[in-house]
Formats: C-alpha cells, structure tokens, sequence
C-alpha cells in the first residue's frame, strides 16, 4: 500500500482517539481536519454544528439531494439545514462514506456485545455511539433534541436490489484518511463506537487519529465548490453570512 502522504506543516494539533471514544472540538474556518483509520477497519460517526448558532447543524437529506448522491466522497460539501457550507471533503483515499445508518445505540450494542461497565471495565467499557454523541453534546449545554442524522467516516454500506442494507467488509485498510475544510466555525462531535450494521461480535473498535492544519478558504476554481450549482449556490450563502 502507497503511504499516505502527510497532511500540510504546521500542524496545530494531532491526537488519536482510542476505539469505543467519544470526542468534541470548536474547529475554525478554512482549518482541516484529516481523520486517519490508524489499523484499519475504523468508524468515525460526525455531528457538525455551526459554532456561532448551534440550532443551525449538517443537514443529511439536503446535503445528498443537492448533490445527486447516497454517500459522501472528495468533491462534495456537508451543508446546513440553512443552505450553507459546513465542510467539504478536499480529500479522500477511504470513500465513498455512509450517511444514512446512524449510530449504535444502547439496546443494540448490550444484545451484539452484552453489557460492561466502567466500574469493572474502566476503558475498555462497552459504550455506544449514541451514549457518546449525548455526552458530548451535554458538555456543549446541547440536549437530545439537538441529535440529528450523522455521517460514519471509514464505513461503506451496500444496497441490494430488495433495498436491503449491507456493511461492507473488504473497506479495512491502515493509514487510509480523509480530509474535512471547514467552511465556517464549527462545533465538531465524533464518536469511534463500532458501525450498527458491523457484523463483527467482539468488541473491538479500532482508534482514529485527527490532525489539524490550517488549509485557507476555498478559492474560485475549488473542487467542491464548482462540483454542482448547488454547491456553488451555498459557498455564496456562506460567504454572504461571513460579510455580514
């Protein structure tokens, strides 16, 4: 496998989130963020707030009707539920990633994986993605009303011909990544819990490590920008908002 190659200097910060962590962090405009699947086989499931007003948040439907896709890849944008741009995807040795299974929550992770606690477990504990988003979100002064559909980073799922879901297995490889611009201020909330349709029965999710660089804002001819109208309609309302 080609090594990936490294992300842009200065880095302003990196750090490894362990499997099963839950992980917040205010992410500034024109910063990226690259998510690395340290081992392979990983799953980083993403809520993404606006940082100014958080009741503005990633909008999964519109996000893929504007763009005529299922899943997200290099070139396309997270958008707002205010047709605004919150991050675009500069690149991507991983995709296509899902956007519509959501996360783990606790009744299907204590019947896959049974139940273990912090008390007895300490870091090894079994904590869903649910658990952790709801966690993260209560240390932002959010609630469970504020929960809303995220995208799993590293993880592809299939549809059959009867619309039935499957997880791709053959997706696991080290070191591969994807890299986040973030078009605005954003509060960033990740969960590394394990994928709800992962097949796999031992609890075993794998780490991912995040690196930060200053990448600037997109320019004229940007990829994700000039992907579709519709792109090229929210870069406006987005740059319209930062004028303001």
């Amino acid at each position: 496998m080609t090594p990936a190659a490294a992300p842009p200097r200065p880095i302003l910060w990196e750090e490894t989130l362990h499997g099963g962590q839950h992980w917040q962090a205010v992410v500034r405009r024109g910063v990226a963020l690259r998510l690395t699947d340290v081992d392979g086989g990983a799953n980083a499931s993403m809520l993404i707030f606006n940082h100014e007003d958080r009741v503005e948040r990633y909008n999964m439907p519109d996000t893929l009707k504007a763009q005529h896709t299922a899943v997200l890849t290099a070139g396309h944008t997270l958008m707002s539920d205010m047709g605004r741009v919150l991050a675009s995807v500069i690149d991507d040795t991983a995709g296509p990633h899902d956007t519509v299974c959501g996360v783990l929550d606790d009744a299907r992770l204590h019947a896959r994986f049974g139940e273990a606690r912090f008390g007895t477990h300490r870091n090894a504990m079994h904590r869903s993605g649910k658990e952790g988003f709801l966690k993260e979100l209560g240390k932002a002064g959010l609630t469970r009303r504020d929960l809303h559909a995220n995208v799993n980073w590293f993880t592809k799922v299939d549809v059959d011909l009867d619309g039935r879901l499957h997880f791709d297995t053959t997706r696991a490889r080290a070191g591969q990544h994807v890299d986040l611009r973030f078009d605005m201020h954003a509060l960033v909330v990740v969960s590394t819990c394990v994928h709800p349709l992962d097949p796999r029965r031992d609890w075993a999710p794998k780490p991912v490590r995040v690196t930060a660089w200053r990448c600037g804002l997109a320019a004229p001819d940007d990829r994700c920008r000039n992907a579709c109208e519709q792109n090229a309609r929210a870069f406006i309302n987005t740059e319209r908002y930062f004028a303001e």
